[in-house]
């Protein structure tokens, strides 16, 4: 480790934000945070228990009634200051997530970018929560409709972009006048506690945001969701976790904002640039080591063209660079743990075990570090499970097709709808499957669709409600029908 790197992660809190104040657990215990390059640990943080996570909530309700009342120019100008402030430490933040997640600087670098973008776009949306007043249909009186904060929220994030999954549940709900218990993964929760310590230096009260580090996601998770108090529960992760997730929240009836499994279809038809498509192919599976929930895992390719695609594919995974991702030119970083390595390695030995090539890379790599090199498999059988289950790592593999309602049988051939991709120049084809493919986005001739302004979320098992864009906000507002009589009458 360098001196650098050890300077900053000196600087990362370890304690549990509740209340405005850093603190140790009540039990005292901590836990190791970990290098998946190396598998050095890096860091110790606190371990929270129940009776943490109980009292973030105490805080996190205490604070509400405040912040809702807090004009709402005024929680637009925290955070505007907290995107500045992000800014302002992009190296750092960048180099935490590598040091933490494994992904490459250069990746890391795009998501400090993405992810600071949320609190530019509700800061600015915080100031334009509207409502509506207007006399019935029958003249009968006045219709008062008022937009209010839903209440204290739990917020539950993955490891696989820390700042980014961070930010976009964080900035709506403090945008929106709620308070907020945020509950990073264990495997990377070193980003979260930077971003905390800006947000507090940006000027957040105390209570509004509290984070709970934690190994006992389940009961402490258990705890904050049978409160009476909380309202709103938001979780990005597994189909399995949410699932579970969504029964204890039914117990309170909260508001739920989910954004669960994919599964992502990669259509490219016979017509289709191949050029943009493989470039198109490249970052939608690769981006974050495909360790995304938005990461193609199917791709269908007509025939036609699937030879030429799958050889010009496999020449660019060729020039790929594996390594440790603060060394210069690395392309694929780590996976997250040994258990991801074991997953993409049984999933790629299913598919070939059914008749599927393997065309470069295939195989684990002995340690240190969690390292699965970038894998294309060609002529993936219909009953291989890595095209039934998600990835989550660097394997791309290609089914050929033959006709279009074909392709489009074999993309919603699944539980899951996040994204899909299609590449083709036929207009009036776009058109078409843009209605027929079952998911919540589709990228049209572009391998990458998020972007703070737009409506992230899914169909099917792929989750409920939506985060980014106008939609993002409204999972954390209330709606207010009061009837007044006629002032005229």
């Amino acid at each position: 480790m360098s001196s650098s790197e050890a300077e900053l992660l000196a600087e990362v809190p370890e304690g549990l934000l509740i209340a405005g104040a850093w603190r140790p657990a009540n039990s005292g215990a901590r836990f190791a945070v970990h290098d998946p390059a190396t598998g050095a640990r890096i860091k110790q943080v606190v371990d929270a228990d129940v009776a943490d996570g109980r009292a973030a909530l105490d805080a996190a309700c205490d604070a509400f009634p405040g912040w809702a009342a807090t004009a709402p120019r005024a929680r637009a100008e925290i955070l505007r200051r907290a995107f500045e402030l992000v800014r302002e430490r992009a190296e750092d933040l960048a180099l935490l997530m590598t040091l933490e997640m494994g992904k490459p600087l250069a990746e890391a670098r795009g998501e400090v970018t993405y992810g600071g973008e949320f609190l530019r776009w509700f800061g600015e949306e915080a100031a334009r929560i509207t409502g509506r007043y207007g006399s019935t249909p029958e003249n009968s009186g006045r219709m008062i409709i008022t937009r209010h904060p839903v209440g204290p929220c739990y917020l539950i994030t993955p490891w696989n972009f820390p700042l980014a999954m961070a930010t976009r549940k964080i900035a709506p709900a403090l945008a929106a006048g709620c308070t907020v218990v945020l509950k990073p993964s264990e495997l990377t929760p070193l980003t979260t506690l930077l971003l905390a310590q800006i947000l507090r230096d940006a000027g957040l009260p105390d209570g509004v945001l509290n984070v709970v580090t934690t190994t006992s996601a389940g009961p402490v998770s258990t705890a904050i969701l049978t409160d009476p108090r909380l309202r709103k529960l938001s979780f990005t992760g597994s189909t399995p976790v949410g699932k579970l997730l969504l029964a204890q929240a039914a117990g309170n009836v909260l508001r739920t904002s989910m954004e669960l499994g994919g599964n992502a279809p990669f259509l490219v038809f016979a017509d289709a640039d191949l050029d943009r498509a493989v470039d198109g192919a490249i970052a939608a599976k690769f981006r974050n080591i495909g360790q995304a929930c938005t990461a193609a895992n199917r791709f269908l390719v007509h025939r036609d063209v699937v030879e030429e695609f799958t050889r010009r594919v496999t020449d660019r995974v060729r020039t790929f660079t594996m390594g440790r991702g603060t060394e210069d030119g690395v392309t694929i970083g780590p996976l997250i743990d040994d258990r991801a390595v074991r997953k993409a390695d049984d999933l790629v030995g299913d598919a070939v075990t059914r008749g599927a090539t393997v065309l470069i890379g295939g195989n684990a790599v002995e340690g240190p570090g969690s390292f699965f090199p970038a894998t294309v498999l060609g002529n993936v059988p219909a009953d291989s499970r890595i095209l039934r289950e998600e990835i989550f790592g660097p394997v791309l593999a290609i089914v050929p097709f033959d006709t279009e309602d074909q392709a489009v049988h074999l993309a919603n051939a699944t539980e899951y709808g996040l994204v899909s991709y299609v590449y083709t120049e036929n207009l009036t084809r776009a058109q078409r499957l843009i209605e027929r493919l079952e998911t919540g986005m589709t990228g049209l001739n572009v391998g990458v669709v998020s972007n703070a302004a737009a409506p992230f979320g899914g169909w099917k098992q792929s989750g409920l409600g939506r985060e980014g864009g106008p939609e993002g906000i409204e999972e954390y507002l209330h709606t207010k029908y009061t009837m007044t009589p006629d002032p005229f009458a």
